[in-house]
């Protein structure tokens, strides 16, 4: 996702990472098998830009950051609710929510056996905001010192009680800075040393980078002097593979982990493989344009009801297949602050139509947009427009449906120009505080003509929700704030597609992780 103030968390990262369409060869393929010592072959559809962690912020780059670089904080396993030690060995929140503390782990070192250091730290985290990269919004107005050689503070001008959630993303990874210094790191946006870091590794993580091509394939192999736990494979080897010959590949053994096949196409794998089927953190939404010079159907308070009510949520996850979700509001099940299933819209046709006719339009036509060639965790968004289009013919309401290159679809989808949009979004970093940009005058909010001021109460909600301090607090502000966006705003969240990662029967420790998806130092042989 590219800056805050662009794509941020809509797309591109998120979205067009699915959408990649990969080699579709099966390149050279190492001999692989699953014992220790041996090579772990991972097929995906690669959205990947450059190995340097303060640029990176697409899903493949995620997870090779993830392998070869440590952050300050991690999460453990697919757990997104309580962020945990890493190179920092504790950390505090001030109770003003400004100040965040961090002590670092002794002993830690990078590949090539230096120690790391709290000035390693403030470089890293500095060079990331400073030299304006896409994931310089991860650290905005927050201030990087060293309070003494064990510890960090991170200051910033407003609560911020997200940063312990911000940290572990791997786009914060720590480098070496007096290595980095020689090959043209610095901490601005004459940075030079993506080249260099491109094809070394300066971080203290499992794996460092054999190879790196972002078009077909990147090499990792297991760094011999990790001062942690050794990881179960030497090398392992991501290839840029479409999903169709994903599904060749580790059905034949000639690969061991497919990320990105579809519902369908994990029905009737062999008993000998593996299917880990759960919802993916990203949410698939419509929106109604509340700006009246783009319609003057969409504004309608009732006319959303209408929608909300009309849409068949249950015909929906039967198009997205087991693993997915109906999403109850815009944050995901794995984040804090999430609705629970219960609080899911059910479909009401007699509502939707009383609804329809309080709104005083007659017989309704809408255009909804949305990229045609996009596909989610594996899902089209065609037949899930077209599910929408029948459901809504049931209300009353005429469905013009408008597909769009993604390109092109973007585009007026950022620049608020829809009608009615169908998209998804896809977390920056897994904390509810990244789903403001719902709220009138924000990013989201602004790209269905809901302007600053239109709703004073979910604005005011959201508000408190930004500087609530404390897990308690947090989950019920963010809660508040979805109750009241599901009521009165313009966006309808629909589904949660389930994310599909099929492995050979020798690979155990697999779990779905919604910022790097897979780490692959966890993965485990038998």
């Amino acid at each position: 996702m590219a800056t805050r103030s662009q794509t941020a968390a809509v797309l591109l990262a998120g979205a067009l990472t699915l959408a990649a369409c990969g080699s579709g060869g099966t390149s050279q393929s190492p001999a692989a098998s699953g014992g220790a010592g041996k090579t772990l072959v991972i097929d995906t559809s690669f959205d990947l830009k450059t190995a340097d962690p303060g640029r990176t912020y697409e899903p493949t780059g995620l997870i090779v950051g993830k392998a070869v670089y440590e952050t300050l904080l991690t999460f453990d396993g697919a757990d997104v609710t309580k962020p945990v030690p890493a190179l920092a060995e504790s950390y505090e929140l001030g109770e003003d929510g400004k100040t965040l503390t961090l002590k670092l782990k002794k002993g830690a070192t990078f590949a090539d056996g230096s120690p790391v250091t709290a000035d390693d730290v403030v470089f890293s985290l500095t060079r990331v905001r400073d030299m304006k990269g896409t994931p310089s919004f991860l650290l905005d107005g927050v201030e990087v010192a060293k309070t003494d050689d064990s510890t960090i503070t991170l200051t910033s001008k407003a609560a911020n009680p997200a940063l312990p959630y911000i940290l572990p993303n791997p786009a914060l990874g720590i480098i070496n800075s007096k290595l980095a210094k020689q090959h043209g790191a610095t901490t601005d946006p004459q940075d030079k040393a993506e080249q260099w870091l491109n094809s070394a590794s300066a971080g203290s993580g499992p794996y460092t980078i054999e190879s790196f091509n972002v078009s077909s394939q990147v090499t990792l192999k297991a760094n011999p002097k990790y001062y942690g736990t050794k990881p179960a494979y030497d090398k392992v080897v991501l290839r840029n593979v479409e999903a169709a010959t994903q599904k060749l590949n580790v059905s034949r053994g000639d690969s061991q982990v497919a990320l990105n096949l579809s519902g369908d196409q994990v029905s009737g794998m062999p008993a000998t493989l593996q299917v880990k089927k759960t919802a993916s953190a990203n949410v698939i939404f419509l929106l109604a344009n509340q700006d009246s010079a783009i319609s003057k159907t969409t504004p309608n308070a009732k006319f959303v009801e209408a929608v909300r009510k009309g849409v068949d949520y249950a015909g929906l996850l039967e198009l997205a297949g087991e693993g997915s979700a109906q999403a109850p509001g815009v944050i995901p099940s794995q984040i804090l602050g999430a609705l629970p299933p219960e609080q899911g819209a059910k479909r009401d046709v007699e509502g939707a139509k009383a609804a329809l006719a309080a709104s005083g339009l007659s017989n309704p036509t809408v255009k909804l947009e949305y990229p045609s060639e996009l596909t989610v965790n594996g899902l089209s968004f065609q037949p899930l427009a077209e599910r929408i289009q029948a459901n809504l013919k049931e209300v009353g309401i005429t469905v013009d449906l408008q597909p769009a290159p993604v390109t092109t679809a973007l585009d007026n989808y950022r620049n608020g120009k829809e009608e009615m949009g169908l998209w998804y979004w896809g977390p920056d970093y897994p904390d509810p505080s990244d789903y403001l940009a719902f709220l009138p005058g924000k990013l989201v909010g602004l790209r269905a003509g809901w302007k600053a001021g239109a709703a004073k109460e979910i604005e005011a909600a959201g508000e408190k929700a930004a500087t609530a301090i404390g897990d308690d607090a947090r989950k019920a502000a963010y809660a508040g704030v979805q109750t009241e966006l599901n009521a009165s705003g313009p966006f309808i969240p629909l589904i949660q597609p389930s994310q599909n990662i099929v492995t050979a029967g020798s690979v155990t420790g697999l779990e779905y992780h919604p910022v790097w998806t897979v780490d692959v130092a966890d993965l485990g042989a038998k």
